[in-house]
């Protein structure tokens, strides 16, 4: 089994730490950001993603903007929305920005399993 390379990219550092933990769990490598600006700039570095973890609401450059710029460089990993925002409105415009997947925070392992399961990844 390859392992598989995670960002997550939040600014909220109980959310970084739960995600990064739920992946760690799982095995798998990850790295936190702070906001879309930096999720950008580490893809513009020549780093390769597997997954990204995108949260909506974030200082500097939101997750909408960051989908949007990340698409626009070439990147086809998997991104997946985590954000307390319910409204279809919203979830409708950063599913448009190019996620993969949407789920509600608090991210579960359960929620991160299935996301993980739409790239082939086995626990």
């Amino acid at each position: 089994m390859n392992k598989i390379r995670a960002l997550v990219v939040d600014d909220n550092m109980v959310n970084q730490t739960i995600h990064h933990r739920l992946l760690k769990n799982l095995g798998i490598e990850n790295q936190v950001v702070k906001n879309g600006k930096e999720a950008v700039d580490v893809h513009s570095s020549g780093k390769y993603f597997d997954l990204i973890l995108m949260d909506m609401d974030m200082p500097i450059m939101n997750g909408i903007e960051a989908t949007r710029r990340l698409r626009a460089m070439g990147i086809r990993c998997m991104i997946a929305g985590v954000t307390t925002r319910s409204l279809d409105q919203e979830k409708q415009e950063f599913m448009e920005a190019g996620l993969d997947d949407y789920q509600e925070k608090p991210l579960t392992k359960a929620k991160l399993v299935s996301i993980l399961h739409k790239i082939n990844y086995t626990t």
